[in-house]
């Protein structure tokens, strides 16, 4: 099964990875239930070895290099 990439639900600043603590970029949700929180490097590292067992991928990545918008 390939997982799709979920849109949905904005991963804000109380999202941390379950590896280490920082804010989470990455929601994945597991074929047999529960989900996982990655920062953008522990996402990168573990990556591989998930999307087979993921349900749903929904990687806000890209928002670490967005630049904020100044007035």
């Amino acid at each position: 099964m390939t997982p799709t990439m979920a849109p949905s639900s904005t991963l804000d600043s109380t999202d941390r990875c379950d590896r280490c603590g920082a804010q989470a970029y990455v929601r994945v949700a597991l074929i047999n239930g529960g989900e996982l929180l990655f920062c953008g490097h522990h996402w990168n590292r573990h990556a591989d070895s998930l999307r087979d067992k993921a349900s749903d991928i929904n990687d806000q990545t890209h928002r670490l290099s967005e630049v904020p918008a100044t007035d």
